[in-house]
């Protein structure tokens, strides 16, 4: 099953745990991600929401010494890329301008103001080339 162009924005706030959960390992069983979740609910409530997430085409499994592993579907990059054009489009009504103001007011460290403005300059220099 094909997972839909809105990525994430048809989870559930529980299933988007989950899927942070296995973004941030990679892999998991049911029993690591129900000891990972905040206020978790019951081990079998755990199992449903991955058959969930399955059945949306977000998660596979595979069968590992008799039990089911978990894995995303879409790779973490695609999804941080889906995320972030979620983020830029509700909070900042699309601006990348906005996006990065608001960014550079949570880092005033100088290492961090220093490395971006080199990734911009490099940005710059390939589009000049294009």
């Amino acid at each position: 099953m094909a997972i839909r162009k809105d990525g994430h924005r048809n989870l559930s706030r529980r299933e988007r745990q989950i899927m942070d959960i296995l973004y941030q390992r990679g892999r998991a069983t049911g029993a690591e991600i129900h000891e990972a979740l905040p206020d978790a609910p019951t081990y079998s409530a755990v199992r449903a929401k991955l058959r969930v997430l399955e059945e949306k085409g977000h998660v596979r499994h595979e069968e590992e010494s008799l039990r089911y592993v978990y894995l995303p579907v879409v790779a973490r990059e695609s999804a941080r890329k889906s995320a972030l054009r979620h983020m830029v489009s509700t909070f900042f009504a699309g601006s990348v301008e906005d996006t990065v103001a608001a960014l550079l007011d949570l880092s005033s460290a100088r290492s961090d103001l220093t490395r971006i403005a080199q990734m911009i300059e490099e940005a710059r220099k390939e589009g000049e080339q294009s």
